[in-house]
């Protein structure tokens, strides 16, 4: 494998989101700005949802008008619906993504709709979008597995995948929410959603709740898909499974994917540095297994 790979950051909105306590937004500027720095193509800066829900997101506006804007690099932001499109439209944004969900269960619990409402609320923000020239991205979740369903027939992901890029979404994320895929059912996922979207235009968003994200992106890159979303030092727990890890590391993706010889255009050590850096003001250790070791092999070394 010597191809490039494209690797979307979604720490600064995804791993923070539930972060306990208050972060500063200047704390959120550095981070996303530091990820853009070391050649990250792509920043999930932030959502715009409401602050009762999501009180961690309640400076999107800041976030999105103070920010230091890199030439070549993306900042989509989240917006479920019209209202949160028009605020994110007037803070400067220049793509959002809307998510949706795989599982009728999930889709209830997580935005109160079924899947049928919640695709039409995207049509009226992609709509919209279109007519202000802002790029659309889709998310899925449970592509594999719900906390309340169990597992999740792949035709299920593939039918929301396929309505979200017939509306004009460019790319459709695909997300395992509660890590619960193997490499076998990945692939099948996979296979089903390129059935009707092409395959460049897929995207896995693995957690890493049982230890399989890695070797989930590797059967997802032998299935030809070569976009992936992932957070740097790990951040984002998984909220449906308490104790567990939740987004796969940034660093460790990268790792992985230059044993392959496969090319990214990002700088490990400084998204090392950043996961350290953003762990160190949270009071936590990095998830990220290649970042401990790194930085432990320049503790030794210093």
């Amino acid at each position: 494998m010597s191809e490039r790979v494209r690797i979307v950051e979604v720490g600064p909105r995804d791993g923070l989101q539930n972060e306990p306590g208050e972060l500063a937004t200047e704390v959120k500027l550095e981070l996303i700005e530091r990820l853009a720095d070391a050649g990250l193509p792509a920043v999930e800066a932030t959502a715009f949802v409401s602050p009762k829900w999501v009180p961690q997101m309640a400076d999107h506006t800041e976030v999105l008008e103070r920010l230091r804007r890199k030439p070549g690099v993306s900042y989509p932001v989240l917006t479920p619906n019209l209202k949160g499109f028009e605020a994110a439209r007037a803070a400067g944004a220049t793509e959002v993504a809307i998510f949706g969900a795989a599982s009728e269960s999930f889709s209830r619990r997580n935005i109160n709709c079924t899947i049928a409402e919640s695709l039409q609320r995207f049509s009226e923000v992609a709509a919209a979008a279109r007519k202000h020239g802002i790029r659309v991205r889709g998310y899925v979740s449970c592509v594999v597995a719900c906390p309340y369903e169990g597992d999740i027939a792949p035709k299920a992901a593939a039918d929301v995948a396929a309505a979200l890029y017939e509306m004009g979404c460019y790319e459709v994320s695909l997300g395992d929410t509660i890590g619960a895929g193997t490499p076998k059912k990945t692939r099948a996922m996979i296979e089903a959603c390129a059935a009707r979207v092409p395959v460049e235009k897929l995207a896995g968003h693995y957690h890493d709740t049982y230890g399989q994200a890695l070797a989930n992106i590797y059967a997802s890159l032998e299935a030809g898909v070569r976009t992936f979303d992932s957070s740097v030092a790990g951040l984002g727990g998984c909220p449906y499974a308490a104790g567990a890890s939740g987004n796969v590391a940034t660093e460790d993706v990268l790792y992985m994917l230059q044993g392959l010889g496969m090319q990214t255009g990002v700088d490990l050590d400084k998204v090392v540095d950043a996961g350290v850096w953003i762990c160190g003001i949270l009071g936590k250790e990095p998830a990220s297994k290649a970042g401990r070791a790194i930085a432990a092999k320049r503790r030794k070394a210093a």
